[in-house]
């Protein structure tokens, strides 16, 4: 990696745009970059890291978002930026970078936050043009990353050689140079791996405790299930040789439970078989109990049956009359039927004749019938005249129907012809009033389109008188704001300047013998500064500096509250104009009232539209009405001729045929009734001679069908006769006492019955008793039985899980065993890590035992082949070992600690460390070129002769191109090296000047 140019504006203490020619400075090889206290040499520096990372070394990254790194001397409309010009493997970019920041606003008054901005372009050489990758800050991030091969952390360390740092380093501790060496080579992975072997540890011991509890609670499950013929081994989850003591009590505990299994079955089938015999016993004494109680009702059955022995011969008596009589029914019902229909007739006939004329009472039914047939024949004869009657009152409702339509027609017509004279008026008027409507209706738009407009700028016009009062106070306090803001910034400048004026002082105080000094690294101080009685601590600075930050940022609120107050008014006064507010709420006002009164007069359309279209309809519908009118009464007048021809010829036929009554249906009608009447008495004449004949039939067939049966008249046969019910009930009767008395002559004679009814009475109740308590051994010998199978096959069922859980955690315990050695080893806790070394500090002792060889090769050239670095895996005390670093000093042939080197042989040393842990991070990264780098301070320890070896090395790094920039204020530097960057502070901020270079 080379850099090439630096261009650095509103950075840090730089208020302005600065630029660094590194191709020029990297001529000589070596470049010094020196300055005061202060002036901003390491933020040269830290634009390096900020253009590369986006961020500066830890020690100096704070606030948010990167808003401390803009110049406080910077211009308010100045922007930020870095832009960094390099080459690395092989391609040439350029980087620029933009931290966010609080620019003036383009429109008004306060500030706006624009966001970061970044921008990554690469050299083309053959257009010689450049192109554009990415403006992504994760991308460009990764990409830089990738190509250097190295974190930020490690490009500070190793491009930026901070040797306050490799001097601490030297004298520190294994856990301090652990995590300096971790930072820098990334081992994290391998204390991940001893927190992963950790983890897994724990989980592996969590997994066997869990596994040996469960066990545990089956075997105390087991131990329930077993009651006393299981005991359990006293012991605890993750000890050894419990699963083997569960097994065994386990095993023990079934060989028990079945024994017991056997005898308790053994137990059941006794009781069973005693329990059949008390059974078959109870059954043959309840059998001898039913045959007895069976006896005795049937006894007791033949004597009810005895008692009503007469009843049933009376009954039986009764039956034997009604099948006799039975015969006669068919006749007795014969006769009853004929001597109904006789009365009927002879009543219908009575009826008959008493409608008759008295010449006709007495007739026979051949009398009446010839009488009816005479009446029918005349009645014919009027048939044809009937029809020409009901035609002659057709005609008279046709001719009355004709003079109807003619009246109705006649007032149709005079109707349509008032209406139709007044219909030119009415249409106008209509008219006239459907365009009124209309021109209101448009008035009403263009009111309504001026009502919005109007109403805006009447509310402007309000806002913006309040708003003028507002703008005047909020100037007031902003000039106010203002004017302590630059008292504040005075004050703050003026203690600034005296506190940098006493700094040397401040710095002396800090200064203890033998320590090296933070400046120069030397450890003698001879004259250190003193402070005045007028020193300014950094204290009161600080207080200085918050003073004026408060007043800055009140200053900063007071003009972002009267930047928002005057954009309100501009866009108040804007939309409001000049017009005065009472000129405009009148002129609102106006607006309204012409805009109501034009919806009023509008809302009239559309019922105005209504009524025009239902007078043209109702104008159609008249004229139609009149048309049809006028040819109705056309048509009439030939068809009121026509029928008063055919009437007249009509009325002459009515009058020959209606005779002496009044019309042809009034004589048709009297005949009708007359034909009615005889032929109905007639026919009633004729039903009452056939009945009354069938009548005197069914009393002889009555007659001889009694004597028949037995019986000595009809009457007494009828008297014998029973209905369906009483019929059924008396035969019911008779076969239940058939029954009866044969069920009881069966159980009489049973041979079974007969001999238990001879035995005594049978003891049913003792016989239970002795039956339930052989029942009750028996369930109380299958409960033992069955609870001594549960017991067993509960047992064998756990016993399996017990015996698979071992079986499972069989792995996991090895698994434990495995895990927990290779924890213990890589933790540095077991006895097999005889150095007691931590994973990550044996990786990190070979990187230093690398580092300390490479650093050897510069440091005994600085030392003039005097010292060595050597790595040491000794103990420091009760720590760990692996860490350590000693000096070998040829002179006396001894190894020593590295904090006994003096100040200078600390610096050069710490120097060769630097030099060699960046030849060690440059091939760990993948062997990038670091074409340049920086070394910052300590050269103030050495005396010339050191100062000149020190030089040389580093100047013999140009034997691979390189280029070395020393960071110091040392003046005897200035001397030695011509390639000089000097930073030059002043109250309106830092610049850079080159010197010893082409064109400078």
């Amino acid at each position: 990696m080379r850099l090439h140019r630096l261009d650095l504006t509103a950075f840090g203490p730089f208020g302005g745009a600065q630029s660094v020619d590194f191709d020029a400075l990297s001529t000589a090889g070596l470049f010094l970059l020196h300055g005061p206290t202060g002036a901003g040499k390491t933020s040269v520096l830290d634009a390096v890291c900020y253009a590369l990372y986006g961020s500066v070394p830890g020690a100096r990254q704070s606030g948010q978002g990167g808003m401390n790194l803009r110049s406080d001397h910077a211009a308010p409309g100045t922007r930020t930026e870095v832009r960094l010009e390099l080459t690395v493997a092989g391609r040439r970019l350029e980087v620029t970078r933009q931290p966010p920041w609080e620019r003036p606003k383009k429109r008004g008054s306060g500030t706006t936050l624009d966001k970061a901005q970044s921008w990554l372009r690469e050299y083309d050489a053959q257009p010689g043009t450049w192109k554009d990758l990415s403006r992504s800050h994760q991308e460009i991030g990764e990409e830089i990353t990738q190509l250097l091969g190295m974190s930020r952390e490690q490009f500070c360390q190793v491009v930026l050689l901070p040797q306050g740092d490799f001097a601490r380093f030297l004298r520190a501790d294994a856990e301090a140079r652990g995590k300096l060496l971790g930072r820098l080579f990334d081992t994290q992975r391998f204390a991940e791996v001893e927190k992963r072997l950790a983890e897994r540890r724990r989980a592996a011991e969590t997994q066997v405790r869990d596994g040996d509890a469960a066990l545990l609670a089956d075997a105390h499950r087991m131990q329930q299930a077993a009651g006393d013929a299981m005991r359990l081994p006293d012991l605890t989850p993750g000890e050894p040789g419990l699963a083997e003591a569960v097994l065994g009590a386990a095993a023990v505990a079934r060989s028990t439970a079945r024994e017991q299994l056997t005898v308790a079955q053994c137990r059941l089938l006794a009781a069973e078989s005693a329990h059949a015999a008390a059974d078959r016993a109870l059954t043959d004494v309840r059998e001898v109990a039913r045959l007895q109680r069976r006896f005795d009702e049937a006894r007791e059955r033949a004597a009810l049956l005895e008692e009503r022995a007469d009843g049933y011969r009376q009954a039986r008596a009764r039956m034997e009359r009604a099948r006799k009589a039975e015969a006669v029914a068919p006749a007795l019902e014969l006769r009853e039927a004929a001597e109904a229909e006789h009365r009927r007739a002879a009543a219908a006939e009575g009826r008959a004749r008493g409608l008759l004329p008295e010449s006709l009472v007495a007739a026979g039914a051949a009398g009446l019938a010839a009488a009816a047939r005479r009446a029918a024949e005349e009645l014919g004869g009027l048939e044809s005249a009937r029809r020409a009657e009901q035609r002659l009152a057709a005609l008279v409702d046709e001719r009355d129907e004709l003079d109807r339509q003619e009246r109705a027609d006649e007032g149709l017509l005079q109707d349509a012809e008032d209406w139709l004279a007044g219909w030119e008026e009415s249409r106008a008027a209509l008219q006239a009033r459907i365009d009124a409507a209309q021109e209101a209706a448009t008035r009403a738009e263009q009111l309504a389109v001026q009502r919005e407009p109007a109403r805006q700028r009447l509310g402007a016009a309000r806002t913006r008188d309040q708003l003028t009062g507002d703008t005047d106070a909020a100037a007031e306090q902003t000039r106010l704001a203002h004017g302590q803001v630059l008292q504040a910034k005075a004050h703050w400048l003026d203690v600034r300047e005296q506190r940098l004026n006493g700094i040397a002082a401040e710095l002396a105080a800090r200064l203890k013998d033998g320590e090296p000094c933070a400046v120069c690294g030397a450890t003698d101080h001879p004259a250190p500064a003193r402070k005045d009685a007028g020193h300014v601590d950094r204290e009161a600075e600080e207080r200085a500096l918050t003073a004026y930050q408060q007043a800055e940022e009140r200053h900063t609120e007071q003009e972002r509250r009267l930047g928002l107050v005057r954009e309100a008014l501009a866009a108040a006064a804007a939309e409001a104009g000049d017009s005065p507010t009472e000129r405009l709420a009148e002129h609102c006002e106006e607006l309204e009232r012409g805009y109501a009164q034009a919806r009023r007069e509008a809302s009239a359309l559309h019922p105005a539209q209504e009524e025009l279209r239902r007078a043209e309809e109702e104008y159609e519908r008249r004229t139609a009405d009149r048309q049809q009118a006028v040819v109705r009464a056309a048509s009439r007048v030939g068809h009121r001729e026509r029928l008063d021809r055919e009437s007249a010829l009509l009325e002459e036929e009515l009058t020959r045929a209606r005779g002496a009554f009044g019309s042809v249906t009034a004589r048709a009608t009297q005949l009708e009734r007359q034909v009615a009447l005889l032929t109905e008495a007639a026919d009633a004449a004729r039903a009452a001679e056939d009945t009354a004949q069938r009548l005197k039939d069914a009393d002889a067939r009555l007659a001889d069908a009694a004597f028949r049966a037995g019986f000595d008249t009809p009457q007494a046969a009828a008297a014998a006769l029973l209905d369906d019910a009483a019929h059924r009930e008396l035969q019911r009767r008779l076969d239940a006492w058939q029954s009866e008395e044969a069920a009881v002559r069966a159980v009489l004679a049973e041979a079974e019955t007969a001999a238990a009814a001879q035995q005594p009475p049978a003891d049913l109740a003792s016989a239970e008793r002795a039956a339930a308590a052989a029942a009750q051994r028996v369930r109380d010998a299958a409960s033992a039985s069955d609870a001594a199978a549960r017991r067993c096959a509960e047992l064998d069922r756990l016993s399996a899980r017990v015996a698979t859980a071992v079986r499972r955690l069989g792995p996991l315990r090895e698994e434990y065993d495995r895990v927990a050695r290779l924890a213990a080893l890589t933790a540095g806790t077991s006895a097999d890590n005889e150095r007691k070394m931590r994973l990550e500090s044996y990786v990190l002792a070979a990187r230093l035992e690398q580092v300390a060889a490479a650093a050897t090769v510069r440091l005994q050239r600085m030392s003039s082949g005097r010292y060595t670095l050597v790595h040491s895996d000794d103990r420091a005390g009760r720590g760990r070992s692996g860490l350590g670093l000693h000096v070998i000093d040829a002179w006396t042939g001894r190894e020593r600690d590295t904090a006994t080197l003096s100040g200078g042989e600390t610096f050069f040393a710490s120097l060769a460390l630097a030099l060699g842990l960046a030849d060690v991070v440059t091939d760990e990264a993948g062997g990038v070129r670091l074409d340049t780098l920086f070394i910052d301070e300590g050269f103030g320890s050495l005396d010339d002769q050191t100062l000149d070896e020190v030089l040389d090395v580093l100047d013999s790094l140009r034997e691979r191109d390189r280029s070395v920039g020393i960071v110091s204020h040392v003046a005897d530097l200035r001397r030695r090296i011509h390639a000089q960057l000097e930073v030059v502070k002043g109250r309106s901020g830092s610049v850079l000047r080159q010197r010893g270079t082409e064109g400078s």
